[in-house]
């Protein structure tokens, strides 16, 4: 029977075959694996991608007032200019950074700048008159008065803290009766989904401790409501926020669409004031970058403002990957510079399985030829040739796995650079050589050309020579055939990805080269 076996021609066909699967599904897990990663950083690219949204006007409509009537005054400190009229703030100007991100002169980047953008503090008063967006206040410094004709003082403040706009409002009832005023603040201002790209944006609510997101097209189809003990509810931008918060308890907020606008507004519990009595109310509105250090100060004023920046996935690795490149570049002065040298501490941090993954290479192609004898002289023995290879793994102390971890431990170091590029303010002005925006695309496709060479030349140090004997249908080669085509592949994709991404490829590509010439220079003299 196993003559007949061994001499069956069909038989032979087969187990030839069912070798040739195997071969195959070696080769098809490794590309598996690349298809993977390239799908997923195509639909991560897609989604990351700046889009517009057509906004649905729906039926409710900004309502027009016309405050033509009612005098402008600036507010200004060392971070922002804001303009006041009335109940209005607009037009908040971040003197610290500059509209575009390429142009140091481009002027300031200004918050509810566009028509029919605002923030509004306000009130709704029970017993009693309560100044309207039309009423017309008397000025004195930062210090704002109005009086009722049933006599009750309104006194508005406003000062700035940092990038938060602090808004007290103290009510003194000279009546005879009690009343009651229903604080209240809205934003209204349009999306801005084109310069967006990669990071949450839309509106932001802290309700009893938690976030709240919904994204642009979302609060275009319908209206988000909340109740919470206190809170602060508003819009988040790549780089800015603009939210309100109310010190007062029992607050309802909601998101809702205004036509071809957004708006997000807070109502909180009214408060009862007595003949003779007064209270005050202060709502705090955060108008300023997503810079966590910044949002940490202002959490002083608004808590919980600090959770709203969007770290992704790989947090755990963002975070500290954006505390080093701080800290490098507060010692160089150009984050340029700070990606190379972070890029050569994660290369020496990582030199141990750096070092071990070459060797076990190198080992792997000395073990070629005697690969190739295994499968030739056991191709009817499925079993005696996994353990012959089991067997020659253990004499040269490596395995086929161990030159993938270099690679396993950087995917996620790549993509949490990739958000601290996108979420870092400072970032987005940073300038290294001819590039202006490390946050953005090389103009000139210089960086993502260098990565593909670099890439090329890191492969061919690593791939099999001829010479040593490979079969011309080995899993190795046959692997070759098809990474050769990488370094291409990346260099398109790469194109378009923030230059500080292309950087640290690049220059990870080049330390991985050098390391590669030294290990293989001891191991030569060994």
């Amino acid at each position: 029977m196993v003559r007949y076996m061994n001499n069956n021609s069909g038989f032979q066909q087969w187990n030839a075959a069912r070798e040739a699967n195997t071969k195959k599904s070696r080769v098809g897990g490794i590309l598996w694996w690349f298809i993977l990663f390239l799908a997923a950083w195509w639909l991560m690219s897609w989604w990351m991608a700046p889009q517009n949204t057509q906004t649905d006007a729906g039926e409710t409509k900004l309502e027009f007032v016309d405050i033509s009537d009612v005098p402008v005054s600036e507010i200004k400190s060392d971070n922002l200019t804001a303009t006041v009229q009335g109940l209005r703030i607009s037009d908040v100007k971040l003197l610290n950074y500059a509209s575009d991100a390429s142009d140091d002169n481009s002027g300031p980047v200004v918050l509810l700048g566009t028509e029919n953008s605002y923030a509004l503090v306000g009130m709704i008063a029970n017993g009693t008159d309560a100044p309207t967006q039309t009423s017309v206040w008397t000025q004195n410094g930062n210090t704002y008065t109005w009086r009722n004709s049933d006599g009750v003082d309104f006194s508005r403040t406003i000062t700035i803290d940092g990038y938060v706009i602090s808004v007290s409002d103290t009510i003194k009832n000279a009546s005879d009766t009690e009343i009651s005023v229903v604080p209240y603040a809205e934003i209204v201002r349009a999306n801005d989904m084109e310069s967006s790209a990669g990071v949450y944006t839309g509106s932001v609510a802290f309700v009893n401790s938690d976030l709240e997101h919904e994204d642009w097209p979302r609060i275009a189809d319908k209206s988000f409501a909340y109740s919470t003990a206190s809170g602060f509810i508003g819009f988040v931008d790549q780089y800015w926020e603009t939210v309100m918060s109310i010190n007062s308890a029992d607050q309802t907020m909601r998101v809702k669409p205004l036509g071809d606008l957004f708006q997000a507004d807070v109502s909180a519990a009214a408060v009862q004031i007595a003949p003779g009595a007064d209270a005050t109310i202060t709502t705090n509105l955060y108008m300023g970058p997503r810079d966590h250090r910044i949002l940490q100060s202002a959490d002083a004023l608004i808590t919980g403002i600090d959770e709203t920046v969007d770290y992704g996935w790989f947090w755990f690795f963002v975070q500290p990957i954006l505390w080093l490149l701080n800290i490098l570049n507060s010692v160089v002065m150009n984050y340029g510079v700070a990606i190379i040298i972070m890029t050569l501490l994660l290369r020496l941090a990582m030199w141990p399985l750096t070092r071990k993954s070459y060797v076990s290479m190198m080992a792997m192609q000395k073990m070629q030829p005697e690969m190739a004898r295994i499968q030739k002289l056991y191709a009817n023995d499925k079993a005696r040739m996994q353990m012959e290879m089991m067997r020659l793994y253990q004499t040269h102390k490596t395995s086929p796995m161990s030159g993938c971890l270099p690679m396993l431990i950087q995917i996620p170091i790549f993509f949490a650079l990739y958000k601290a590029l996108l979420i870092s303010v400072q970032m987005r002005s940073a300038h290294f050589l001819w590039i202006s925006d490390l946050a953005s695309m090389d103009p000139y496709f210089i960086l993502p050309i260098l990565m593909g060479l670099t890439m090329w030349l890191q492969q061919h140090l690593q791939s099999v020579s001829k010479s040593n004997g490979a079969a011309a249908n080995d899993v190795t080669a046959q692997t070759q055939k098809v990474m050769k085509w990488m370094p291409l592949l990346f260099t398109v994709m790469f194109a378009w990805m923030p230059a500080g991404l292309v950087l640290y490829w690049t220059m990870s590509n080049i330390f991985g080269i050098g390391q590669m010439y030294y290990i293989k220079k001891v191991t030569r003299n060994s």
